[in-house]
């Protein structure tokens, strides 16, 4: 059985770090292109880095040079490293590959406070 497991949220304040890790079950993360996502509250879920198999990433625009994804084949895991949190990041954090074709893990609650 495939399972996306995501750990790491919980309240910070505004200008924090948080470490995200995603865990996989049942499918090697490896040779996938991997993304995390987030949902904020009334918004759709929006893709905010990637990172393919190579190694070379993505941002959206709202995270750039501020948040970091990375992977580790072996551990088959995949991170993000966020810095400098604005209360515009709080939102549920999810990992799944590029093209979402996992079943959707529970998430992590990120939540920044001003």
């Amino acid at each position: 059985q495939v399972q996306l497991v995501e750990s790491g949220g919980g309240l910070v304040q505004s200008g924090g770090s948080l470490r995200l890790s995603c865990a996989a079950s049942g499918i090697s993360l490896s040779i996938y292109v991997m993304g995390w996502y987030r949902q904020a509250p009334g918004k759709q879920r929006e893709l905010v880095a990637v990172i393919r198999s190579g190694g070379s990433t993505n941002y959206a625009d709202s995270v750039k040079g501020r948040f970091t994804i990375s992977r580790d084949n072996a551990k088959n895991t995949v991170s993000l490293q966020m810095n400098s949190l604005k209360p515009e990041d709080t939102a549920v954090y999810y990992c799944n590959t590029a093209s979402g074709m996992v079943p959707w893990g529970q998430g992590t609650q990120v939540t920044v406070s001003s």
